[in-house]
Parts: C-alpha cells; structure tokens; sequence
C-alpha cells in the first residue's frame, strides 16, 4: 500500500483519537514539533531509518527524547510508526492530519508570500479577506520572497491568489504578446 494512503489513514485514526480527548490542535502542535526536531536532526532520522536498528533501541531513544512531551496520541502514533517500519511518513502524516483537522474544525491555513515582513495588522486583515472568501477561518503564515516586487501571493490549499506585481506583469506580458 503506497506510503501517501497509509499516512492519510493514520492521519484520520489520530484525529479520531484526538477529537474524542478534545485535544485536536494539541496533537497538531505537538505532531510538528516532533517531525521539525527529527527532521532537524540529520543523526536521529539516520538512526530511525537504519534497517539494522531494532524497534526496542529506537522506541527507547524516542522514550528519552519525547516521552512526557508529548500526548499520549501522539506518542502512541510514534510507536506504531516505528513498529510497522514507517517512520518516512511522519512529515506527510503532519500534511495530512492537519487538513483532516482544519476541515472539521473550519479552518484553512494561508501562506502569504509578500516583498516584504507583514504586519500583525496586515496579516489579520488578510485573513479575515481570505475568511470571507472561504468561508473558514484562515491561519496566516508569512514567508518573504523579494523577487516579487510588492503586493502579496495567498496560497490556501491548492489554490493561489496572485496579487503581487511580478504575477501582474507577467499576466501583461502574456496578454501583449
């Protein structure tokens, strides 16, 4: 089974678990700190990765890294994850259960991309536009990409809102030509 539907299933199993404790955006948060300090650690995925490392050595290792810091979902999905051998999949995993919670709890997350560092204000007006648009509310992140000139680009999901001026420029130049 291909490793993208196995995550969207341990995603589904999770948040669950998570919405019977009430504890969604808990596991959401501890979930991306557990995959940003792995995947941070060049040694620690090596040593999860490795086929000749039993299960007991790694559980143990996570034990003394996670245990107690984490929920008890989230430190169950870990075991599992290195019990079955999966342990790859825990970043798609995150993806995954982070669009299964925002679904159910109306939310969407927007990845503004601007010219320059946003305001709190201009973030909040931003999602509260992009609110109204989805009819969710929007979680915003903010990324700095100085190529784009000014304006902003909004990407929720799948779709991308392009106001910035280099889209604007090219949307020109296409039309002239």
């Amino acid at each position: 089974m291909s490793d993208i539907v196995v995550a969207k299933r341990y995603a589904k199993a999770l948040f669950e678990v998570a919405k019977e404790k009430n504890i969604i955006s808990q596991v959401e948060d501890e979930l991306k700190s557990v995959a940003s300090a792995i995947r941070d650690n060049a040694d620690l995925q090596k040593f999860l990765n490795h086929p000749n490392i039993g299960n007991t050595v790694k559980t143990d290792l996570l034990k003394q890294i996670f245990e107690g810091n984490v929920s008890e979902p989230v430190w169950n999905t870990l075991l599992v994850l290195i019990d079955k051998g999966r342990q790859s999949i825990l970043d798609t995993l995150v993806l995954d259960y982070a669009k299964v919670a925002n679904e159910a709890l109306g939310q969407a997350s927007a990845i503004v991309t601007s010219a320059f560092e946003l305001s709190d204000a201009q973030q909040a007006e931003i999602a509260s536009h992009f609110s109204k648009v989805t009819g969710k509310t929007i979680r915003v992140s903010s990324v700095v990409e100085p190529k784009l000139l000014g304006g902003v680009q909004v990407r929720i999901g799948d779709r991308l809102y392009d106001g910035s001026l280099a889209g604007k420029l090219g949307r020109l130049a296409k039309a002239l030509v």
